[in-house]
Order: structure tokens, then sequence, then C-alpha cells
């Protein structure tokens, strides 16, 4: 992911981790050329350890603030496999996106069909109408880095 954003001159916007996939998301990215921002609480700065090589690193007082930042700062958003803290933030810029505070896209990078289990959930929430139709085919899906950026790149050209 972090390598197909830099060669499309695209910035890679996250948490500004060394750690685990998001450190290797930054380093493909890094490596490539391209512009890796971090954006992070004082609290969590604190007691991790974080990127060295960011191009940026924004350090904000509460997780309010971190995640009003990094929706002003992005074009659209792409939940990469990952934990709770993941899905909260996914499912509240979709959230967001649906109450119209901003249209920026939503997408799911469905590796190795991490995010089947989401897929049905979201297919249930439909069916039993806790989910509108428009909104449930608004979340872009791929399976590949480069599907994925081009189908959000694709709905940025459209609105």
């Amino acid at each position: 992911m972090g390598r197909e954003l830099a060669v499309r001159g695209l910035t890679c916007i996250y948490g500004g981790s060394s750690t685990g996939l998001m450190k290797q998301l930054a380093d493909s990215a890094l490596a490539e050329g391209g512009r890796v921002l971090g954006v992070t609480v004082q609290a969590l700065k604190d007691k991790e350890n974080f990127h060295q090589g960011l191009t940026e690193l924004h350090v904000l007082p509460t997780m309010h603030e971190r995640k009003h930042l990094m929706i002003q700062l992005a074009d659209a958003f792409v939940a990469l496999p990952g934990g709770i803290g993941t899905f909260e933030e996914f499912f509240e810029v979709f959230t967001l996106q649906q109450m119209g505070f901003h249209s920026k896209p939503c997408g799911l990078l469905n590796v190795n069909g991490f995010y089947a289990p989401l897929e049905l959930m979201l297919t249930t929430a439909e069916k039993e109408g806790f989910l509108k139709t428009p909104h449930q085919k608004s979340i872009f899906r791929a399976e590949s880095p480069g599907e994925v950026i081009d189908l959000l790149l694709k709905e940025r050209m459209r609105s």
C-alpha cells in the first residue's frame, strides 16, 4: 500500500507507529520517496516509539483532535487489516460520511479475505434494514492496494 501511494504521488497519513504492519506501510512509502505523515496524541507519544523517518509527525492533546486532523488532511480513507482501533476509526469516518460531514470515499483493503466477516455483517445489517443499500455500496472494497486506490481516486474525481 505504501509503495502504491508513493509511486502515485499520494501522501500516506497514519498514526505514526514504528511497529508491525503500520511500520511496513510507512517504510514502503518512504523507500519510494513518498510523503508519510504521522498523527498521534501526546499520551501515546510519551510511551511508544514512533517512526523516525516520517515526513511530519503531528502530536495532539486528544484523540478527538487527532481524528479531526486526520479527516482534514486525508482525501480518502482505507482500512488495512487491523484490530479494534482500525475498526473504530473506519466506522467513525464512514458514519461521518453517511451523515454528510465529509464526502471523502472509504475503502477496505481485503487482504486474504480479512474483511469477509465484516462484509457478512454489513450485508446482514442491510438485509435487516439497519444499513441503507446506497451506504453499503459506498464502501469501496478491493484485494490489492492498487485496486483500492484506483477505486477511491475514481470516486474522488466524481465528487
